[in-house]
């Protein structure tokens, strides 16, 4: 008859059990040997594959104790059912379920206008919750001087502002110079105003009106395409018409990610 030696172990010598998590997509870990943090968008056989928040893979395999889900220690095994790519936000990134927002930065996002907090919200607003980014609007770039110097933007608290119509020569251009420093970021696009930032595809016109200079170009659009004289209600309008990344133009898209990735960034 086969003997089975009995377990000498100390109790107190033995590793505590610790909980096994199916990696299901859009579950967030980090693999503490590598300090990879990133979502599930694949589990087969033994590895999982984690996608961080700038799009990076890494594969990495299922060991027992081999992950940190909310820096505690878990086991990652494979879901009973078939894995699929998860859903994506607004702007692109990979969709967190369930996650809660992260305590608030001391770092924050200027914009010029309600109307541009608006549309930050509405394309990047999971993802500012998640690092914690507040997004605050100025009324005009004018007293912007003034602001950042209140602000006192540091290492730990960066600041980084979205300008309208920022192009070479303007007066915006001369005074986002003159705030720009390694803990102060000052971008903008090249649009009259936000609502130019939105495809007119998305907002169903085939492009936006040219509205003769010294004219408010707000009002001078809703006329030009034939909508109610309100301003208020015609960008109500034409917020609902934007789901995703894909109603903005390129140019405001890049500067809103470098302006959040230049607030986030490791100190």
């Amino acid at each position: 008859m086969r003997q089975y030696s009995p377990d000498l172990t100390p109790p107190w010598k033995k590793p505590k059990p610790v909980p096994e998590v199916p990696a299901e997509p859009g579950l967030v870990v980090e693999e503490p040997g590598t300090g990879f943090c990133g979502a599930v968008i694949r589990c087969e056989a033994g590895t999982v594959t984690l996608e961080d928040r700038f799009g990076k893979h890494r594969v990495f395999p299922l060991e027992p104790r081999g992950f940190l889900l909310e820096g505690q220690v878990v086991t990652l095994t494979r879901p009973s059912f078939t894995t699929v790519r998860p859903t994506r936000t607004a702007s692109g990134s990979v969709a967190v379920p369930g996650a809660r927002a992260r305590v608030a930065r001391a770092g924050r996002i200027y914009v010029e206008g309600r109307h541009d907090a608006e549309l930050v919200e509405r394309v990047w607003g999971d993802d500012l919750r998640i690092e914690g980014v507040v997004v605050e609007y100025l009324e005009g770039v004018d007293d912007l001087p003034a602001i950042v110097a209140d602000f006192s933007p540091g290492p730990d608290a960066r600041l980084g502002v979205l300008v309208d119509h920022l192009v070479p020569g303007s007066k915006e251009s001369r005074i986002a110079a003159s705030v720009t420093s390694d803990h102060a970021l000052v971008l903008g696009h090249p649009y009259i105003d936000i609502w130019e930032a939105v495809k007119p595809s998305s907002v169903g016109i085939p492009s936006w009106p040219r509205v003769p200079h010294g004219q408010d170009w707000k009002t001078g659009v809703c006329r030009a395409l034939g909508w109610p004289d309100n301003t208020g209600a015609a960008w109500q309008h034409i917020l609902s018409r934007v789901h995703s990344y894909r109603d903005l133009q390129p140019e405001l898209l890049g500067r809103v990610e470098e302006l959040i990735d230049f607030v986030t960034a490791p100190h």
